[in-house]
């Protein structure tokens, strides 16, 4: 599990593609430390498993279903990911609860500046608006945000970034055309999927009718 605060911009040093297979080398530094194999490590919000480690090296099997699902088929030798460790009992939740499942993907349709701030507007696969709402939680490359606008008439979401959140992760880098990693809420995709079962049963609504 994972909260959505990026802890580091950290560089892929080596990338190799072999039999359905993309392993990943990504230089996290300090964040190594204390790192075992088979310890779980969030990359642009994708929860993946740590298979080797060498110092501050760390190597990351991604199978052929995340590549296809999430922007990590893009990635390239001197790219920077965002790096999360998993969530530890007693560590600060300053953002919601992510389990690292990718979504898909969504696409950068418009930036629009205020000052140092940025609003960025993402065109999203239809079959995830029904989970993102006006003030609900996101989480775009595993960076915990807040939705700020909806429009369903477009598919499209935006939210508001601040200069910390665009210094400290991918989203700074971000132009129209970028692909971004999707994670909905988990508690809201579980509150419409029950809703939408309910109201297929004549029955309940026939209920609801009555009132």
């Amino acid at each position: 599990m994972f909260t959505g605060i990026v802890q580091e911009l950290c560089e892929v040093v080596g990338v190799e593609d072999r039999d359905g297979v993309r392993r990943l080398v990504v230089d996290l530094g300090d964040h190594a430390d204390g790192l075992q194999t088979g310890a779980s490590v969030a990359n642009n919000g994708a929860c993946l498993t740590a298979s080797e480690i060498d110092g501050g090296l760390v190597c990351f099997d991604v199978i052929s279903e995340t590549v296809q699902l999430t922007n990590l088929r893009h990635v390239e030798v001197g790219h920077r990911v965002n790096i999360e460790r998993s969530l530890k009992f007693g560590d600060e939740l300053g953002g919601h609860i992510l389990s690292g499942h990718v979504s898909g993907t969504m696409t950068v349709s418009r930036i629009d500046a205020d000052g140092a701030n940025r609003t960025m507007w993402f065109s999203v696969d239809p079959d995830h608006m029904p989970y993102l709402m006006w003030k609900g939680w996101i989480a775009v490359d595993g960076a915990s945000l807040t939705i700020s606008r909806v429009d369903r008439a477009t598919n499209q979401v935006a939210v508001s970034l601040i200069p910390e959140t665009l210094e400290r992760t991918t989203l700074g880098g971000f132009e129209v055309g970028s692909v971004a990693n999707l994670e909905v809420d988990a508690q809201t995709q579980t509150i419409v999927n029950t809703v939408r079962e309910t109201l297929k049963d004549p029955n309940m609504r026939e209920l609801l009718q009555q009132g």
